[in-house]
């Protein structure tokens, strides 16, 4: 079911994370946490080593690590998504965990109707599950869930083996995740990335929703540059919380040497950065967010929304030519743009343009913004692909 990624950073990594904790990942049972918790698993900080760390029960790690099992059985927890959908790879790092991480590892999948009745709540630290949290999570009957992730050895956690990737090939819609550990040991984050899965149905074709949003299926399918700040983070929760939790490239170097400015102030330069999405439906835009929250010194300084209708095989083709063949229709006209601020647009602001399923956000010369949302209507059904 899963393969086992040979290249540093391969392309599923450019998906959402669906179980991090800032998007409502939780884990709600685990079999031990006695020298780190399992929650630690879903931040979204990387992980973090601090030598002279300790608590009551041995050194403190950044990261889910149970006690040396003396009895018979292997460690695991139960994990549920902040946002269910279709999961295209996982990152298991195991980073500063040398001499203690898991040496084997699988993942299963589980498709819930309800959300159990049961959690974990508070620091965990020097605990085991209790026989009757071993008897509620029992009823789920984990241990048959289809397996995404077979048994499958992990390295330590130095820098240059750390992340353990693993693609996937699972066409289902997943809400909950059993991470095995064989049979005992640590690992630091657990990533899982993939597409939100909405059931549209329940949607009126009359109510406006954020198209993008990857709680709404949106996705990121490529883009120009991402040196400080992947273009995914435009699609998060809420508004950023820093400069990191935001898009951001690096300084182009083709800029001329004295900048100008056309009558509108915007400046005239050769070069953009740009970020291409498909929308979690195909619909009408109606209005449009470019929130520049945080980059008060390295916004840009203006920016352009196109958008386009693709079938499944014509994205493919686009992410394969990186989208240099697309037809792109223009949705909002060049927008001069200022630092740390909540721009809206619609209305006259935007061109007149039929139901779409990708966008592109084009930014001049560079520089971050932190959150993009694409307000409109859902269409019935649209060409796009429900990958």
């Amino acid at each position: 079911m899963a393969e086992r990624s040979t290249t540093e950073k391969p392309a599923f990594i450019q998906f959402n994370d669906l179980v991090c904790e800032s998007v409502g990942g939780k884990v709600i049972f685990a079999t031990d946490e006695w020298f780190a918790p399992a929650a630690n698993l879903l931040k979204r900080e990387a992980p973090e080593f601090i030598s002279s760390a300790f608590t009551e029960f041995g050194k403190w790690m950044d990261g889910w690590e149970t006690r040396r099992k003396r009895i018979p059985g292997q460690d695991w927890c139960i994990i549920a998504l902040g946002v269910p959908g279709r999961i295209h790879g996982f990152d298991v790092d195991t980073s500063f965990f040398t001499g203690n991480h898991s040496p084997h590892v699988s993942i299963q999948a589980g498709t819930l109707e309800e959300a159990p009745p049961f959690t974990l709540e508070g620091d965990r630290t020097g605990m085991a599950a209790s026989p009757s949290q071993l008897t509620a999570v029992a009823k789920l009957g984990s241990e048959a869930w289809p397996e995404l992730v077979g048994v499958s050895k992990l390295l330590p956690g130095y820098a240059d083996s750390c992340h353990n990737y693993f693609k996937v090939d699972f066409n289902q819609r997943v809400t909950h995740l059993r991470l095995n550990m064989y049979p005992d040991g640590g690992i630091a984050r657990l990533r899982v990335y993939g597409v939100g899965q909405r059931d549209w149905s329940s949607v009126s074709p009359n109510q406006e929703v954020d198209l993008l949003a990857l709680t709404n299926g949106g996705v990121c399918l490529g883009y120009s540059d991402a040196h400080f700040g992947h273009p995914r983070n435009m699609i998060a929760l809420g508004r950023a919380l820093n400069m990191a939790d935001g898009w951001e490239t690096a300084r182009r170097l083709d800029r001329p040497k004295h900048l100008q400015a056309d009558q509108k102030g915007i400046l005239q330069v050769p070069g953009s950065e740009w970020a291409v999405f498909r929308l979690g439906h195909p619909g009408t835009i109606s209005s449009i967010e470019v929130d520049t929250n945080h980059f008060k010194g390295n916004f840009p300084d203006s920016c352009v929304v196109e958008v386009c209708s693709l079938t499944a095989q014509q994205e493919a083709e686009s992410v394969r030519d990186r989208w240099t063949g697309v037809n792109w229709q223009i949705l909002l006209p060049p927008q001069k743009l200022s630092p740390h601020h909540r721009h809206l647009f619609s209305g006259s602001d935007l061109a007149s343009v039929s139901v779409s399923s990708h966008v592109r956000l084009s930014i001049r010369p560079d520089g971050g913004v932190s959150r993009l949302r694409l307000w409109g209507r859902p269409a019935n059904k649209g060409p796009a692909s429900k990958l």
